[in-house]
């Protein structure tokens, strides 16, 4: 009888080869249903067919050597495979490789994978994978290699993927994840690698990663992990790459934390909030080639003992790092023995002190040398072209001085060069032009002057040029404008160019931003502008352009910006500019624009700022739109305009009655008139017979107003062979009523021509004639030395019959405050210094002073401004333009009538006080606060409507901030430059800030908190009078 155990021995025999079979097939079905759920564009997998009956001989498949016929790796990677990942995976039990990496998978990880108990590597990279990590990965025990990278997971790690005990290396990069790193990471003693670099985990970074002995390679950068970072990183002795870097860090680096790192590599704790002091033992790193620390709040000296190292990278910018002499460069004298140096970043901190010449010395191969930002004084070095790998160059917002050297031009390598606010001088160097590779070159802000280097036409990769408020001078260059490759900006405002814009501006076509304001410009704008269609930002206000907007305009589709003002345009607003359906802010004020306003401005739901302020604009302003928003909408100085949201206080619009109506009223009205117009016209005729005043072809005097006896009578023809027919050549300045011109008057039949100062009323304004009797009423009634002195007046008729009107004043051949505080391109005056200007604000405090106390009536100016103080030749200030003053206590209506409307509002933006753009009364307290702001632009630099002042700040508000410890970061740099010592600059630095006291004083929101000019005058005399004294007695 045959034994049990004898019987089940045989039957295991007699099964195993039906076994074995079994699961060559299964792994055949298994490949062949994962290649049904995917796409393959590529045919990678065209061998994976019924006809080839060895699967092991198909593509990616390996089997094994042991047991033929099984599936021990599946490596298919960049196949271009797309679809999803069949589950059936998992049936390939024997599979040790897995890599599916870089194709188009889409879909989940699949959970079956976890059956795979002998799998050593899982690469599904570089994919499009979503869903979570499978928890079921941590059954894999065998696991070493997990790259699950570059996908689009979601969820948190799973706690059991701490259970893959052999794991060695983990990349979860470049995904979505979210939560904390789970504590059972720290389990998987065997790892090399963990990166978990780009996604969205939180939390603090568990201490029990630190015990991770093998670890070489940590990244957890770009996260949002918290919390400080366990000190006992820094004694893993295996560690080669840390990186903690973009994410919430605080705490600092232990004092010992490079004494246990040996062979650290690479240090990334940048883009944190770490502070304390850079430790100096981390020179014992020796073997460091990148160290990271920007962007913290590190602080105090870098130590020299870093300059010990040679890495490649240094990034210490946007820290608090400081130095203030030589000493404290010590750590960079080093680096001129590191050759391997390839980037050196010290952008953003407190370093001062003069630049160190060596820096011409590092390494050839420096790429990127960065010191932007900082207080660095002296100069450019020399020899900063012997950098021939330079790509970039940055020393931006420092104080640096000089020259631009030459030999900088050496840089051919050069793409981006920040040299911007700075106080470099001289002309930007020939050598520029070699700058072939060049893609941004920023040097404004700076005391740059000369022309715009033609050669600047051979950086044709140029995508942005920024030259913007230097003292250049003449014409753009031609070639500035056929640089087809600008994309980004380029910015020429605040110089002194001229001339006019060229037809072939129009082939910037793909610049976004083009800024030529503050310049002198003239011309007309050309047609061939609106080629440039990728145009956002388009600025051009201040200069002296003429003719009408073009309508082209309105083809800028992407416009979003557009600043026209300031400049002498006419005709009418195009109407085509209601086109640009993405329009945000149109500036068109202070122009000579005529007719009404396009309703369609209104429609453009994009613009939220529209000023068209002191034209010459008429009819009914809009209610829709921006038109309903009036903090945001500006319509003074408009004579004709009507109608609007009640809040603008303009005139109700006259309504047109119907046609029956119409026709009797001008029967009633036409039949009287044509009556007195006949026998006007009978009467001129008799006098014209037997008087003899106007003779046909030549014009002789009509009417004349003289303030003094002593001087003759003055005829429009004399006044127009005085200026040469008032030709371009004389005019000396313009202002919303008229224009001053220089001429060369006979006062005497027994003189010689003198030279006077003519203003010319403009008759195309209205509210001109009521200037010019509202000035000479005034005029005549005040006498005071800094006072403007009249010689004569004509009102007459010019040679075409319109009405002529013009006050004769003494030549003043320092003409006006304003263009020595911000002299125009062909005017290279010198600064004032501090005691001409405070003389000049002691004569104008007496002024204003004498017209609100001391004069009767009195007198409120209403438009003290820097323009309007004239300075004889031996710089007295005399105050001028009394044309909208008004004369208190005494009706003024016969000259200047306030219908209620926006012209109510007296004075210049910027300078005017609040509450008159409120409907408040005019006072005295009004003069004291535009002299405020005109103290503060004469110590600061700074008009009030400078470009800086945005969003809430104002001048008043920027001086308020600095007063008084910060008073030296706000004033005119210059006024302290001439000073030979400390006591006589500290000396200055306090007159100065006297006179800004005062000026803040002056200009409080509130009219009954601002100081009187009496009060006024009497601190500045204390200022001159003491602090002068103190001054030239040292």
């Amino acid at each position: 009888m045959v034994s049990l155990p004898f019987i089940l021995l045989l039957f295991a025999v007699l099964q195993a080869p039906s076994s074995s079979l079994h699961s060559k097939s299964g792994d055949r079905e298994a490949l062949l249903q994962f290649k049904e759920g995917l796409s393959d564009p590529l045919g990678s997998l065209s061998s994976w067919n019924n006809s080839n009956a060895d699967f092991c001989r198909w593509a990616g498949v390996t089997c094994s050597r042991r047991h033929p016929g099984r599936v021990v790796a599946l490596s298919l990677p960049s196949r271009g495979l797309g679809g999803t990942i069949s589950p059936t995976i998992g049936n390939l039990t024997t599979l040790r490789k897995l890599d599916l990496g870089s194709n188009m998978f889409s879909g989940e990880v699949p959970h079956t994978i976890g059956q795979l108990h002998r799998l050593r590597e899982l690469v599904i990279e570089n994919c499009s994978l979503d869903g979570e990590i499978p928890q079921e990965l941590g059954n894999c025990s065998n696991l070493k290699v997990l790259s699950l990278a570059t996908n689009q997971l979601q969820g948190r790690i799973p706690d059991a993927l701490g259970s893959a005990s052999r794991l060695q290396y983990l990349y979860l990069t470049y995904n979505n994840l979210v939560g904390g790193i789970p504590p059972s990471i720290g389990n998987l003693s065997l790892l090399v690698l963990l990166s978990f670099y780009q996604n969205n985990m939180d939390g603090t970074i568990p201490e029990v990663l630190s015990h991770l002995n093998h670890l070489q390679h940590i990244q957890v950068a770009r996260n949002n992990f918290s919390g400080t970072i366990p000190p006992l990183f820094f004694n893993i002795s295996s560690l080669q790459i840390l990186g903690f870097g973009s994410n919430k860090l605080q705490g600092s680096i232990p004092p010992d934390a490079g004494a246990n790192l040996p062979i650290l590599k690479e240090l990334h704790l940048g883009n944190n909030r770490l502070s304390g002091m850079v430790p100096s033992s981390l020179a014992n790193a020796t073997d460091i080639e990148v160290l990271s620390l920007a962007r913290n709040n590190f602080q105090g000296m870098v130590p020299s003992e870093i300059g010990k190292l040679c890495p490649r990278r240094v990034e210490l910018g946007g820290n608090r790092l400081e130095a203030k002499d030589e000493e404290d460069w010590e750590f960079m004298r080093s680096f001129t023995n590191c050759t391997r140096l390839q980037l050196l970043d010290l952008n953003n901190n407190n370093i001062g002190g003069i630049l160190p010449g060596y820096v011409a010395n590092f390494s050839r191969q420096i790429q990127w040398l960065s010191m932007a930002g900082n207080k660095i004084s002296g100069v450019i070095p020399p020899g900063i072209g012997n950098l021939a790998s330079l790509v970039d160059l940055e020393f931006a917002g420092n104080n640096l001085q000089g020259v631009i050297p030459e030999d900088i031009g050496r840089l051919q390598n050069l793409m981006l060069l920040w040299l911007q606010e700075n106080r470099l001088s001289g002309r930007i160097p020939f050598s520029f032009g070699n700058f072939t590779q060049m893609l941004t070159l920023a040097l404004s802000h700076n005391q740059l002057d000369g022309s715009i280097p033609k050669r600047l036409g051979n950086l044709k990769r140029l995508t942005s040029l920024d030259l913007s408020y230097n003292r250049l001078t003449g014409v753009i260059p031609d070639e500035i404008f056929t640089l087809s490759s600008l994309t980004d900006f380029l910015s020429l405002s605040g110089n002194y160019l001229s001339g006019v814009l060229p037809p072939h501006a129009g082939s910037l076509k793909h610049v976004a931003r083009l800024d030529i304001s503050r310049n002198n410009l003239s011309g007309n704008i050309p047609e061939a502008l609106s080629d440039c269609e990728n145009l956002v930002y388009l600025t051009l206000d201040g200069n002296f352009l003429t003719g009408s907007i073009p309508k082209s305009l309105g083809n800028l589709k992407a416009l979003s910006i557009l600043n026209l003002s300031r400049n002498a345009f006419s005709s009418n607003i195009p109407r085509e500019l209601g086109k640009i359906t993405g329009l945000q802010q149109l500036y068109l004020a202070h122009n000579n624009l005529s007719g009404s306003i396009p309703l369609i401005l209104g429609n453009l739901s994009s613009l939220i700022e529209l000023d068209i302020s002191y034209n010459h604009l008429d009819g009914e302003v809009p209610s829709l739109g921006v038109f309903a928003n009036l903090t945001r909408l500006s319509v003074l100085g408009n004579d004709g305009l009507c109608g609007g949201i009640p809040e603008l206080k303009l005139p109700s619009c006259y309504v047109k009655p119907h046609n029956k109506q119409r026709q009797q009223l001008l029967l009633i009205i036409l039949l009287p008139v044509g009556l007195i117009v006949t026998s006007l016209f009978l009467l001129c005729s008799l006098l014209f017979l037997f008087k003899g005043k106007i003779t046909v072809g030549k014009m002789k005097i009509s009417s004349f107003q003289k303030i003094d006896e002593k001087y003759p009578r003055v005829s429009y023809n004399e006044l127009f062979h005085a200026t040469d027919g008032f030709a371009p050549a004389n005019l000396i300045g313009a202002g919303k009523y008229g224009s001053v011109f220089k001429g060369n008057l006979s006062l005497s039949a027994s003189s010689n021509d003198a030279t006077v100062a003519i203003k010319v009323f403009n008759f195309h304004q209205s509210g001109s004639s009521r200037s010019f009797m509202a000035e000479l009423e005034v005029l005549r009634q005040v006498k005071h030395r800094n006072l403007i002195n009249i010689i004569t007046s004509c009102s007459s008729i010019d040679s075409r019959g319109n009405d002529f009107h013009a006050i004769v004043f003494k030549f003043m051949p320092n003409y006006s405050l304003d263009k020595w505080l911000h002299p125009a391109a062909d005017e290279q005056w010198h600064k004032l210094s501090f005691v001409q200007l405070l003389n000049i604000a002691v004569q104008v405090a007496d002024a204003l002073d004498y017209l609100h106390n001391n004069s009767q009536p009195s007198i409120i100016h209403c438009d003290m401004k820097p323009s309007n103080i004239i300075l004889g030749s031996d710089w007295t200030a005399y105050v001028a333009d009394f044309g909208i003053s008004k004369l208190v206590g005494e009706s003024m209506d016969r000259y200047m009538s306030n219908s209620g409307n926006s012209l109510g509002i007296r004075g210049t933006i910027g300078y005017v006080a609040p509450e008159y753009g409120e409907g408040g009364q005019v006072s005295a307290a009004g003069d004291s606060y535009s002299f405020g702001i005109t103290l503060l632009e004469m110590f600061t630099g700074r008009a009030p409507t400078d470009d800086m002042f945005t969003e809430g700040l104002s001048l008043h508000l920027f001086a308020d901030m600095a007063f008084p410890d910060k008073i030296s970061e706000i004033i005119d740099p210059s006024l302290l430059q001439p000073f030979d010592n400390d006591a006589r600059l500290d000396t200055a630095l306090a007159c100065i800030t006297s006179a800004i006291r005062v000026g803040i004083s002056c200009s409080k929101k509130a009219p009954l908190e601002r100081m009187s000019m009496k009060n006024a005058a009497v601190e500045l005399h204390r200022t001159r009078d003491s602090v002068l004294e103190e001054y030239f007695a040292r």
